[in-house]
């Protein structure tokens, strides 16, 4: 059985700037998706796009910048609306409270879709073609994130085996060995999701297919890992046992199978 080692949660302290761990990671988020993004314009088909539609740096940046600000407000909007609705409609000037905690995947994702919207209008490309040029970037996101939620020691697992050799303690979650379900989805929904993507990117596929790929990889993935970890304390488990978490996840692997059939119907149309 390990303990949690309680990681002090700011990394570094200089006068009255306080540099978190957590901060950290989402900057090793950002820097991972330029990092892949300047890669993933040597594939296909963004390496031979020529003209005023060819892809550059300077559209990996941007595409950065609208995705962080639809993070934030999509991750924070969702987990209000999905999590705890009726507490923020009751009382609403504390959605602007971040610093409280509290953001859903699905929430951001939704705000990543509507950024991805905007840029495609914005430059006039294909929006599949911005979901699919995104969506192999995302999950090294996902697995840093991860890093820090285990780093805070939170969003622990359920109660595990006593046998089980890599059970830990949670200390803010007494004194049982429980899931490092924060571990669980880092390789899974983090590197794992990662590897297979990137390596089905490489090749041409038909246009949305990738980001197909993502939606049922993600919830697929996500949906397994909820089966250890803790369900939020104020929503436990709802209908047929499942978690919110799991709930969520239902419709990206049936949208994402779905936009999967579609786009090799409509590619072999063309």
């Amino acid at each position: 059985m390990l303990i949690h080692p309680q990681i002090h949660p700011v990394a570094l302290q200089i006068g009255p700037l306080a540099v978190h761990w957590y901060g950290l990671t989402y900057l090793a988020a950002f820097g991972l998706f330029l990092f892949l993004g300047m890669r993933r314009l040597q594939h296909q088909p963004f390496a031979s796009i020529q003209g005023n539609g060819a892809w550059t740096r300077r559209d990996v940046e941007d595409i950065l910048f609208l995705g962080v600000l639809g993070v934030v407000l999509g991750g924070r909007i969702g987990y209000c609306l999905f999590y705890k609705p009726m507490y923020y409609a009751a009382h609403p000037l504390e959605v602007l409270a971040v610093w409280q905690g509290g953001m859903s995947f699905h929430g951001g994702m939704l705000g990543v879709i509507a950024a991805e919207v905007w840029f495609a209008w914005s430059r006039k490309r294909p929006l599949l073609q911005v979901a699919d040029f995104v969506a192999p970037c995302v999950p090294t996101g996902l697995a840093a994130g991860r890093v820090g939620n285990f780093i805070n020691g939170e969003l622990w697992g359920r109660l595990a085996d006593p046998d089980l050799p890599w059970g830990m303690v949670f200390r803010g979650a007494g004194d049982l060995p429980r899931h490092p379900s924060q571990i669980y989805q880092f390789l899974l929904e983090g590197l794992l999701l990662f590897v297979l993507l990137w390596l089905y990117a490489r090749k041409r596929r038909a246009p949305g297919q990738v980001a197909a790929a993502f939606l049922v990889g993600y919830g697929f993935f996500r949906f397994v890992a909820e089966f250890f970890r803790e369900p939020d304390a104020h929503l436990g488990l709802l209908s047929l046992g499942m978690s919110m978490g799991q709930w969520l996840c239902l419709p990206m692997i049936f949208g994402g199978m779905g936009l999967w059939v579609w786009a090799r119907l409509n590619s072999q149309k063309t």
